[in-house]
């Protein structure tokens, strides 16, 4: 599949993607590395790893990174619980000794998490590590084996190698430095906030049947808020709440009701700070400069 074919195909799907991000997914697909995608957060980094997952008709397995992930949650763990049982169904049994330490630390006693369960799948999946930036910078380390050689070690059961290679994306909105390690593994491209063209075909795709002058006032209005100095920017996802919102409502025109317009601000400003900062007066000139 060439790069121009999987743009197609995620635009099929409802994704309008730019050249350099779909030649970079081809590249990943085609060199099997993993992809990291850096960028603020609402340019749809998230989204493009649910939409390739479409396109290839195959398993989408996300890990959401956070603060103190570790291991346990990302990779495996032991059921504990079904260990304990065994253990005391044993003993009164009479069975001791390596023998129930080899069934009690076997396969079936083993948890998959989302980086073991995406190596061992019969067909590759598409596996996202979404706001690898949230997680803590000891975190990488474990990722680093399973990124190099997609393979997984358990010491109690050795090497787990994968079965099927996944495709990896990895997302970052930037709110720490990645390890140089890390970044030497993935593919990389930064994921702007869509052109003015690039977010009506969105908009398009995503809401078709939004008219085409109340379109152009939508992404004009947003992409003129952006502009201003806020604490969350809204992204592509909130453009479409807001544009969901007004053909709820019945607005064809932004400068027709702005009292009406102002309540429809709740899909975009999401800080006290912002609402309050974007007052009547503020929508007004920026939806007469959208329209």
């Amino acid at each position: 599949m060439t790069w121009t074919d999987l743009k197609t195909a995620l635009a099929v799907e409802g994704y309008v993607a730019s050249d350099d991000l779909a030649v970079a997914l081809q590249l990943a697909l085609s060199l099997c590395r993993p992809l990291l995608l850096e960028g603020a957060a609402g340019v749809g980094k998230t989204e493009i790893a649910r939409t390739l997952s479409a396109v290839m008709d195959t398993r989408l397995i996300r890990l959401q990174c956070y603060e103190g992930l570790d291991a346990a949650q990302a990779i495996y763990e032991w059921n504990y619980q079904r260990q304990l049982l065994t253990i005391r169904a044993a003993s009164e049994a009479g069975e001791t000794g390596k023998a129930v330490e080899d069934r009690i630390f076997s396969s079936d006693f083993l948890l998959e998490r989302p980086l073991l369960a995406a190596i061992t799948q019969e067909t590759p999946p598409v596996l996202l590590i979404d706001e690898i930036d949230r997680a803590d910078e000891e975190f990488e380390a474990y990722l680093l084996e399973v990124l190099s050689d997609y393979q997984v070690s358990i010491p109690e059961l050795g090497t787990i190698t994968a079965t099927s290679r996944p495709v990896v994306i990895l997302t970052s909105n930037g709110t720490r430095d990645l390890s140089d390690a890390l970044r030497r593994r993935c593919l990389y491209t930064y994921v702007e906030y869509p052109d003015r063209e690039t977010e009506l075909a969105i908009l398009k795709a995503r809401c078709p049947d939004v008219e085409a002058r109340l379109g152009e006032q939508i992404v004009g209005f947003v992409q003129k808020l952006r502009q201003e100095e806020l604490e969350k920017t809204p992204g592509v996802a909130e453009m479409l709440d807001f544009a969901s919102a007004l053909m709820g409502l019945g607005i064809a025109d932004l400068t027709d009701n702005l009292a009406i317009l102002q309540s429809t601000l709740t899909t975009l400003l999401k800080t006290q700070s912002d609402q309050a900062q974007i007052t009547p007066e503020v929508a007004g000139r920026i939806a007469g400069k959208a329209a």
